[in-house]
This record gives structure tokens, sequence and C-alpha cells, in this order.
């Protein structure tokens, strides 16, 4: 399970990347299957967001594009991102998604890539930015990406163990480091939520459920993933728990 969204009846939304099943499992608030779609639709299933009208975005990071599908499975659009990394891995190109309010999308290109793209919402380019490096703008690896109401784009920059803040512009406004390896990114309720893991080669090492301050960068809680996993996507029920994904688990947290 590389991805999961929830929408607004509590609906949770994944996508896997076995190939016996659909890539693209809809389940209700108590985890019964309501309906699935999109084999053969993808290389490498990535990571899965849903856009203010409720439609479905599907990352596929082994042919680094994306799949709009309506909330029912019927495949809308597809944006390819340009050009793909020869870069000798299954996983190239883009990794997440996030949408502001006009409903333009902004687009982490991370395996290969290391930049932050916008597109309008019909697939036309507006602008990118980033390159390879440590510094401000650049990045190892930008993995997950989250925008706040008030227009603040939030980048996990995954192998730099940080989170790097921008305006809608691509302007650095600064970030958040002494990080481990952050996955995925979400805000609820105030707090950026991040899932993440050591920055040492200990692969037995569990995963952990960060609450941030997304000003300050303070720890304001964390959680310890269980059975030593590593959480890749995260999410929030309408009631306020967080919801993770981690190997072939879906795993809901109670919120505290």
């Amino acid at each position: 399970m590389s991805g999961v969204a929830v929408d607004a009846n509590g609906s949770v939304y994944v996508i896997q990347r076995g190939r016996k099943a659909d890539p693209i499992l809809v389940f209700d608030k108590h985890g019964y299957l309501l309906r699935s779609w999109g084999k053969g639709d993808f290389i490498l299933p990535h990571s899965l967001r849903l856009d203010p009208s409720g439609n479905v975005w599907a990352v596929d990071a082994g042919a680094s594009k994306l799949i709009k599908y309506s909330s029912s499975g019927k495949k809308l659009l597809t944006i390819a991102v340009e050009p793909v990394p020869d870069n000798g891995s299954p996983f190239r190109g883009v990794t997440d998604l996030a949408f502001t309010s006009n409903g333009h999308m902004f687009i982490t290109d991370g395996y290969g890539n290391a930049r932050i793209l916008e597109y309008t919402a019909d697939g036309n380019r507006v602008r990118q930015w980033g390159h390879p490096g440590t510094g401000p703008a650049e990045f190892h690896l930008p993995h997950a990406i989250q925008i706040s109401q008030h227009g603040t784009i939030y980048v996990a920059d995954r192998e730099n163990g940080r989170i790097e803040k921008f305006d809608l512009n691509g302007r650095f406004l600064g970030e958040i480091d002494q990080l481990g390896r952050c996955y995925a990114l979400r805000l609820d309720r105030g707090a950026l939520w991040v899932s993440m893991s050591s920055m040492g080669e200990d692969a037995g090492a569990p995963g952990w459920l960060v609450k941030l301050d997304p000003e300050s960068g303070q720890i304001l809680g964390h959680q310890t993933l269980p059975e030593q996993r590593v959480g890749h996507a995260l999410d929030f029920l309408p009631s306020g728990e967080p919801i993770v994904t981690a190997g072939n688990s879906v795993i809901l947290f109670q919120r505290r």
C-alpha cells in the first residue's frame, strides 16, 4: 500500500502495487471494499490524492505520469511529466502532488530529478524550480508535498532529512531540518504531520508519525509505527484519526 487519501464521507482510497488486485481500492470507514479499478494503467503506483472536486489523482512513479479519475473510476486525464529520467531504476520521475484553491497542482518530481512543478488543472505546465543539492530550493529526492490554506508549500526533501517551505511563486521561505527521511506530509487542524524514518542504514528501525508546529518546526508529539514499519503515505479521517499506509497494511491511529 503506497498511497492513501480520505474523502469527506470517510471513504478510504488506497493505491497498491500487488499484481492480483486492482491498483486503486476504495473502502468504507469500516474497512469493507466498495470498488476498485486501474489494472493495466500503471508501471509503478506510488501515491494518491483527491482534488477539491473529489476526483482521484494517482501517481505512476515508473512512467512519471499522473492519471485523473472520477470517484467511480472513470479515467479523465493523463499528464506525462517529462523528461522521464534515465536513471537505471524502476522509480523514475513524479512522486506526489497537491492542490491549490484555484485548481492548480504542484508536483514533486523526485526520482532521478530534483524539482517542483506547477500545472493547471487541465495539464498545462506553469513553472518549475529546484535542482540537486543541499541548499535552499535544492533537493535530494523530494518525495511528498502539501499546501496550506494560506498558500505555503511544504516539501518533504526525503534524503536531506528536512522539510522545505515555499510560497506559491516558488520563493524559498525556510526549512525544518534535522529530521529523518520524510516520506509523507499532511496538514490537519493547524499541525504538520510527517511520516518519517531514521536517516541511518538500520533496516529494522521503526518509522514514526510526528506532529510538528508548521511555523517553528517544534515537535508537538510522536508515535512509533508498529512492527518496525515505515509509513509511506498519510491522511486523516474526517473525525481526525491519522491513517498511514506501511508495507501491505493500512494503519489507523487513535488521536490523542
